[in-house]
């Protein structure tokens, strides 16, 4: 499988890229005043908006530094029978890395705080983390970013 690899802090992560729709300069977003923690904004794509969810303040607790490295990494967002775009604000977003499922390993750690975090594997810079992207957001942030329209009669 391809990853695309990217930091938090110190460290670094890789998502599936059979995950990722497209991956985007850093745009200006819209914040939304009194969101879920993590919930960065809305920013436009193809003349649609879309949530943004930054990395490091749902991972850190602090918002990601706007480098010539971050990225907005646009994924298709399995939400039950519906997938919705959502964007991913991460930093140093600038590598690729191929690797097979048997190359990871689990940590032995859960922590339901973070169960987004998956298994590890390794290259000649240290360990990497997987970050699995369906089990990024919490049933309260699911519900606030793909709440559905009301019916008007």
């Amino acid at each position: 499988m391809l990853l695309l690899v990217f930091q938090l802090g110190q460290h670094r992560f890789a998502l599936d890229t059979r995950q990722v729709a497209e991956v985007l300069p850093l745009v200006q977003h819209r914040p939304l005043p009194q969101a879920p923690a993590g919930v960065a904004g809305v920013f436009a794509y193809h003349g649609r908006p879309v949530p943004l969810i930054d990395l490091a303040a749902i991972a850190l607790g602090e918002p990601s530094q706007q480098r010539m490295s971050t990225r907005i990494i646009l994924v298709n967002y399995a939400d039950g029978a519906e997938t919705h775009l959502l964007g991913l604000l991460a930093e140093k977003t600038t590598e690729t890395l191929r690797r097979t499922e048997a190359d990871f390993a689990e940590t032995g750690v859960r922590l339901d705080s973070a169960p987004y975090l998956g298994p590890v594997t390794h290259d000649a810079r240290g360990m990497i983390q997987r970050v699995e992207v369906s089990a990024l957001l919490s049933e309260e942030v699911r519900a606030v970013l793909f709440r559905q329209p009301l019916e008007v009669s």
